[in-house]
């Protein structure tokens, strides 16, 4: 998406021989501050005025250019948890973002696929995380745990990171999300369908003998990929996402010459698009909805896109 660039309205405009109104501007500024000081309201030119509309804001005003690169604005720190010191799941490693001047950051956590560890979706951790959330990609109890049982440890991940864990008070733990890769992205709808209170879900390539999802509430993308022959995005995916009610806002992410691996390795779009889900749905930052309404056309990296808008919660 293009951005437009914006008109600087803070020079004064002089024609020839006349003096400047830089002073009666400043005057009249000055006065609109002291009214809006008086009111409790910022400035309708303060930057922190549409972050007071929001608490939950954090961060400058997204472009193409930010979502796509390798690392927002915020500095990571990481902390590794013992699986011996969890139960319901196998520990793992939570980014956050190392300052908190900004206040809590919503949470997310993430769950590898089918024979894989932690490390396969580990390059999701510092992405989102720089982008100001508290990250926490996990281990499963096994490596062969079906989509129940991942969806269950997701939750268990959820509770131990805003309860027990390090971090704990730099989270709102009213502002929560899960991801997954493949039966991670099957967990995934498990945990959004047991606990409505989810933010958001976003299940990437996901796998689930379950097919149809009518009871989930919380706002889902799910992201496929053309070339997936573990799990077929039309047995898969799409059905996935069609059962998803109308009610709900929801997405359809079809990468493009992709495979069902796509999500274990650095992959633009994929952030892109889940950083936007996440600003969108955990934080209810809607300068994020550009990115996602109207919606994306088919490219080099989407083959697919589909989902409702404008989005509403």
């Amino acid at each position: 998406m293009h951005q437009h660039p914006q008109q600087d309205l803070s020079t004064p405009v002089t024609g020839a021989g006349r003096r400047s109104p830089r002073r009666r501007t400043s005057r009249f500024t000055g006065l609109v501050a002291a009214v809006a000081a008086v009111l409790g309201l910022g400035t309708m030119t303060s930057p922190g005025a549409h972050a007071a509309d929001n608490p939950y804001e954090r961060g400058p005003a997204p472009t193409t250019s930010s979502i796509e690169a390798l690392r927002g604005p915020y500095a990571v720190s990481q902390t590794s948890v013992s699986s011996l010191l969890v139960s319901g799941f196998g520990g793992g490693t939570i980014y956050y973002p190392t300052s908190t001047s900004d206040g809590t950051f919503g949470a997310v956590v993430i769950s590898p696929g089918f024979t894989a560890y932690e490390s396969s979706i580990s390059w999701l951790g510092p992405r989102l995380a720089s982008q100001g959330f508290v990250v926490f990609t996990i281990d499963t109890l096994t490596t062969v745990d079906q989509p129940d049982s991942r969806g269950r440890q997701l939750l268990a991940a959820l509770d131990y990171l805003t309860e027990r864990s390090s971090v704990r008070t730099r989270i709102d733990s009213s502002r929560l999300g899960v991801m997954g890769h493949s039966m991670g992205g099957g967990g995934t709808l498990e945990a959004a369908k047991t606990r409505p209170s989810l933010q958001a879900a976003i299940p990437l390539t996901p796998w689930n003998l379950d097919k149809t999802w009518p009871e989930v509430t919380t706002p889902t993308m799910i992201i496929g990929a053309d070339g997936d022959t573990v799990a077929p995005v039309s047995s898969h995916s799409e059905p996935f996402y069609n059962s998803l009610p109308s009610s709900t806002d929801k997405a359809y992410l079809e990468l493009n010459g992709a495979t069902h691996f796509a999500p274990n390795t650095s992959n633009t779009t994929i952030a892109k698009y889940s950083i936007s889900w996440l600003k969108r749905f955990i934080d209810n930052d809607t300068r994020y909805e550009q990115f996602l309404c109207p919606l994306p056309r088919p490219s080099l990296t989407i083959e697919e896109y589909r989902g409702n808008c404008p989005h509403t919660s």
